[in-house]
């Protein structure tokens, strides 16, 4: 068991969950929470996706920003 509990809080550092989130999934892990832990890491990887939609907003704007730049460039 505890080398599973180190591969989950390994993962959740690998996908850049905070040391606080990292602490609470691991509490509910060692208290046989498997429901709310569940819950808790969904809410986690929502929090994720929505950093990814942020991240790709700005990409589409530098997108948008590279054919506005290559189009006056072409003129």
């Amino acid at each position: 068991m505890e080398m599973e509990l180190k591969a989950m809080l390994d993962n959740l550092a690998d996908a850049g969950c905070t040391k606080h989130d990292a602490e609470i999934a691991g509490e509910l892990y060692k208290n046989g929470q498997a429901d709310e832990l569940i819950r808790f890491l969904k809410k986690c990887r929502c929090s994720l996706m929505d950093e990814m939609h942020e991240s790709q907003r700005k990409v589409d704007c530098m997108d948008f920003l590279i054919r506005r730049a290559e189009r006056n460039a072409a003129k």
